[in-house]
């Protein structure tokens, strides 16, 4: 049991040391982070972010490489993030008029991490 805690302590830190890069990355490219961590029952959203008129959802996954964190993002999660997505903007009115998406974040080991733009269907209906 006790290797089995402390793997998932390693894997929760090396999660956050993702997304700080990922907001750092973004930060870069311009973008506004809004929201971090944004929970609810049903989800989660690791960062809000607006750049112009466009409100981004971002999936931060970090993996032994790239392609493996693009991979890491199935149907499950997508609806996961969908639900945190429409949450967020029932509470954020103010964003009902901007334009939505859903990006990630992939972070793997002596890579540049890679933002791939609207990587992620959105189900806001």
């Amino acid at each position: 049991m006790k290797g089995s805690l402390r793997k998932r302590k390693k894997a929760h830190g090396l999660g956050l040391l993702a997304e700080r890069v990922a907001v750092g990355l973004l930060y870069l490219k311009g973008y506004r982070i809004l929201a971090r961590r944004y929970k609810i029952r049903e989800g989660e959203i690791d960062i809000v972010t607006r750049r112009g008129d466009t409100v981004a959802f971002v999936e931060v996954k970090v993996r032994p490489t790239l392609e493996e964190a693009r991979a890491a993002i199935d149907f499950v999660k997508r609806r996961r993030i969908s639900r945190a997505a429409r949450s967020w903007l029932a509470s954020n009115p103010w964003a009902a008029p901007l334009t939505w998406r859903g990006d990630a974040v992939y972070v793997a080991p002596w890579c540049w991490p890679r933002h791939e733009i609207a990587a992620i269907e959105l189900d806001l209906g």
